[in-house]
């Protein structure tokens, strides 16, 4: 028979969890109100608890380890329950409330023309929105789930697909006229996402483009400011459907290699909009009704537009 598993004290995970975030024993006293040397022996004790080294002594700096690393993504969520659990036992008036993070990009193209329809399924809950193109700290922010731009990798939550994002490359018809295979994209400025390097590469190599010394980049940390890049003429870019049509439809921008050059990608090398949240959170009703909405709600049918209009022939 095997006994129950003995957890280390709360204290000793309570310290571990100050220094693996700051990574300093100074600074981890300073944020609990205790001395240097209380810290160490915090982590003393934990360690001949587990019987493993937490933490490598380098001077006055100190490194953790693998069996850190590992552990302190457990704790971290450990410690993340128990305060969303007090918080929400303490605050009587957040039970209706819900804080809402969103990409500003998905904010404004997807979420806020179909806000009404949520308000009509749960009338009292009072919706908090705020827009932030990085991943939120749930607990420092107070935030209850976020919907990011990527390719849904944030392991330690729970993560849904919402709608894909599909670019079309675009630039101005003068840059355009100078394009007239895929291998001359690489004599342009590549107007690349700062949160993800692999876009352009992994269109390249979907159009079999033989990448050069001379390949350079700018990146972006929003989709908005990308688009006023290319409208601009800085270089190539990639924009997200519904802006393309809008700007290949007012003649600002051109395909060059046609609005169906990136059809055909693999499915895992397309970004799209991912609703991240704290497995935690969705015992929260009013957060559990949000989470149902948006996975339930068709996105892709925004990204369903009208052909381009056929020019007017000109008349003798």
């Amino acid at each position: 028979m095997t006994g129950k598993l003995r957890l280390p004290p709360l204290n000793a995970l309570r310290v571990f969890h100050a220094v693996a975030q700051h990574r300093s024993f100074r600074q981890a006293a300073d944020e609990l109100l205790v001395t240097p040397q209380a810290v160490g022996q915090q982590i003393k004790l934990l360690e001949d608890t587990l019987q493993v080294t937490l933490f490598e002594r380098k001077g006055r700096s100190i490194e953790p380890t693998e069996a850190a690393i590992l552990l302190s993504h457990y704790v971290k969520a450990g410690f993340d329950e128990f305060a969303e659990g007090v918080r929400r036992v303490t605050k009587s008036s957040y039970r209706d409330r819900i804080n809402l993070n969103a990409s500003p990009y998905f904010a404004t193209h997807y979420l806020l023309p179909r806000l009404t329809l949520f308000r009509e399924i749960l009338p009292g809950a009072d919706l908090r929105l705020t827009t932030m193109v990085d991943l939120p700290d749930f607990g420092r922010d107070d935030i209850d789930m976020s919907v990011q731009w990527g390719y849904g990798r944030w392991g330690d939550y729970e993560t849904t697909l919402l709608v894909l994002d599909p670019k079309i490359i675009c630039c101005t018809p003068s840059i355009g006229e100078k394009i007239k295979s895929a291998q001359d994209l690489t004599q342009f400025t590549l107007l690349d996402a700062v949160k993800s390097k692999r876009l352009w590469p992994d269109i390249l190599r979907h159009l079999n483009v033989e990448k050069t010394d001379g390949d350079r980049s700018i990146g972006f940390d929003d989709a908005a400011t990308m688009r006023r890049a290319t409208l601009q003429g800085i270089g190539v870019g990639l924009v997200s459907v519904i802006d393309a049509e809008e700007d290949l439809r007012s003649g600002a921008l051109v395909a060059p290699l046609g609005r169906d050059a990136l059809i055909g990608m693999k499915p895992e090398e397309v970004p799209g909009f991912y609703l991240v949240v704290p497995k935690g959170h969705l015992r929260v009703k009013a957060v559990a009704a949000l989470h149902r909405w948006l996975t339930q709600q068709d996105w892709a049918s925004d990204l369903a537009v009208p052909p381009l209009p056929k020019p007017t022939p000109l008349l003798d």
